[in-house]
């Protein structure tokens, strides 16, 4: 009866713990910024700090930053609209929406704040934003772009 008992506790403690681990990491989601439906402005970019300091790349960021430079299209293979954003820790960051997949940004200036939700890619000048866009296959996450509160994705 002993050993029938520990089995059930076992399971019932591993059964907790693998609920504590989903609430943790849905918490985690949620609290580095707001969703694209969201009116509030994204103003943490922890994680696009730390894959930088780690020099990691696949990462899912969210966070904002403002233009400094808007770069001509890459008109190669897919079409992506270019910028580089500043984030407030001073990294800058080059944006690379794929407008093949997703609406291209046409109001967008210098200056701008945009949010953005998508992969981060580390590189020495500071890395690179990419799928911030849906997928249609369905494999990958979908991102988006955020501007004057008209999300693109």
């Amino acid at each position: 009866m002993n050993k029938l008992l520990s089995k059930k506790t076992i399971r019932y403690i591993t059964l907790a713990l693998a609920i504590g681990l989903a609430l943790h990491n849905s918490l985690q989601d949620t609290s580095i910024g707001t969703s694209a439906d969201s009116q509030q402005p994204l103003t943490n970019n922890a994680q696009v700090n730390v894959a930088y300091e780690n020099r990691q790349s696949d990462v899912q960021v969210i966070g904002s930053g403002q233009v400094v430079k808007v770069l001509p299209d890459d008109i190669k293979g897919s079409r992506h609209q270019k910028m580089i954003l500043k984030i407030p820790s001073g990294l800058r960051l080059l944006i690379a929406h794929n407008i093949d997949l997703a609406p291209r940004i046409g109001s967008i200036r210098e200056g701008d704040t945009v949010e953005f939700y998508g992969e981060y890619e580390w590189n020495e000048k500071g890395g690179v934003i990419h799928w911030t866009h849906h997928d249609p296959g369905g494999r990958h996450k979908g991102g988006w772009l955020k501007h004057k509160g008209e999300i693109y994705q």
